[in-house]
């Protein structure tokens, strides 16, 4: 028979082992979200809501040259917030660009939350059909100033023809919901 002293070592390194365990899962897991502290997410202008008009959004593509959201005026646009470092993010992409193909007079726009060179050497192993414009560096934050109060990816927007915000979506599309979206004119 098992001594009393056994008994409680034997417990004891059961436990450590189920912690050591869930610690090990726990940091292997790929985030959804980069921890953003609430303090650095402090609005610097006002965030926009369903309804208002966008603004004028003016971000470097890949190639340093600035791109203007009112280069799109007329079609419903669709700004996608996304990270490379971003699994749902990057699960979405392939649907957003058949999205792309599939739908006239919609036009895809992805803004890399991310360093340059990291969306470049991402690109090179994933084909996207719509712009990639670098958000990281813009101030104030567009997620933000799009909504997206809580700092989480990916973050959509839908703005009508008419520059006026008429949707917004925190997380990723279904290939159903996203076609919902783009195609019902609204």
């Amino acid at each position: 028979m098992i001594d009393r002293r056994a008994t409680v070592v034997i417990l004891v390194l059961a436990c450590a082992a189920a912690a050591g365990g869930w610690w090990l899962q726990r940091s292997q897991q790929t985030p959804t979200a980069a921890p953003v502290p609430l303090s650095t997410r402090a609005p610097k202008a006002a965030v926009l809501q369903v309804g208002d008009r966008a603004d004028d959004l003016a971000l470097p593509d890949l190639d340093g040259k600035t791109q203007r959201l009112s280069q799109w005026h007329g079609k419903r646009v669709l700004l996608n917030f996304w990270a490379t470092w971003c699994a749902p993010c990057r699960k979405e992409m392939p649907e957003l660009s058949a999205a792309q193909t599939r739908h006239e007079g919609v036009q895809v726009i992805g803004v890399a939350l991310d360093q340059p060179q990291a969306v470049r050497e991402y690109l090179k192993h994933t084909t996207v059909d719509y712009p990639i414009l670098i958000g990281i560096d813009a101030d104030p934050e567009p997620s933000l100033r799009f909504g997206d109060i809580v700092g989480a990816l990916p973050y959509s927007v839908l703005i009508g023809p008419d520059g006026r915000i008429l949707r917004t979506k925190l997380g990723p599309f279904d290939a159903a919901e996203l076609n919902g979206w783009l195609g019902d004119g609204k």
